[in-house]
């Protein structure tokens, strides 16, 4: 599992806690589908996280 907030800033969407908070205050980002406005929302794999231009899916770790 993942926070939104960690994806968004380890894919280089945004650089900071700031430029996270404004984006999800603005409702410009969609976890399946719909609006997220929660930094800390635990994503699971198979979540799609979909933002001005940019599809993320969140995959898991491979086994051992």
């Amino acid at each position: 599992m993942i926070r939104l907030g960690q994806l968004l800033k380890l894919a280089g969407v945004t650089d900071d806690g700031g430029q996270t908070k404004a984006l999800l205050a603005a409702e410009r980002v969609l976890v399946n589908g719909e609006p997220e406005a929660r930094r800390g929302r635990q994503l699971r794999t198979g979540d799609t996280v979909a933002l001005a231009g940019h599809e993320l899916r969140v995959v898991g770790r491979p086994s051992a």
